[in-house]
């Protein structure tokens, strides 16, 4: 990951004044450990949950057995929900979560190895997304903690919009 995507986060949530919070799944801590490369992040980062196991995300983030039970790990709903308890936990203005595949097993028809969801919940709204990457374990992880940091950037730099339904993009 570019040390200057951490950066750029980090100077504009300070900008701002605002503060972060992230749950991780299938990035085990890698969006926490890149954002606290940059020194002075404690101005802005709060913290992160590291809910790999569905019980923690039920218990640590609030998400709902149902939502797991009806949808899976890894979509829309279980990330939008991560997001939300993120905020809750931590009293942060926006929290980014992470649910994926990694790889190299794991994946089914309708979430291949390489999909995974990312959401960002801010006080003006609440975004999803869907990606697919085309790599290895530790490439995807990669991957999947940058375009969380990008929707990061999209939101701090003003570019989302209220969202009308899951996107999905391919990343290769």
């Amino acid at each position: 990951m570019s040390p200057l995507l951490e950066q750029t986060v980090g100077a504009l949530l300070r900008e701002k004044r605002l503060t972060l919070a992230v749950a991780e799944s299938c990035t085990g801590g890698l969006i926490a450990h890149s954002l606290t490369n940059v020194p002075g992040a404690s101005d802005y980062f709060l913290g992160g949950i590291v809910a790999y196991a569905n019980a923690v995300k039920v218990k640590l983030l609030d998400v709902s057995p149902q939502t797991l039970a009806d949808h899976g790990a890894v979509s829309r709903p279980t990330v939008l929900e991560m997001a939300r308890g993120a905020r809750q936990v931590f009293g942060a203005e926006v929290a980014l979560s992470v649910s994926g595949v990694a790889g190299p097993a794991g994946g089914s028809a309708d979430r291949p190895v390489g999909t995974v969801w990312i959401a960002l919940a801010a006080p003006e709204g609440e975004w999803a997304r869907r990606f697919h990457f085309a790599g290895g374990r530790e490439e995807n992880k990669a991957a999947f903690a940058r375009a969380a940091l990008d929707l990061l950037l999209e939101y701090l730099q003003g570019d989302l919009r209220p969202e009308a339904g899951a996107e999905l993009r391919e990343e290769r």
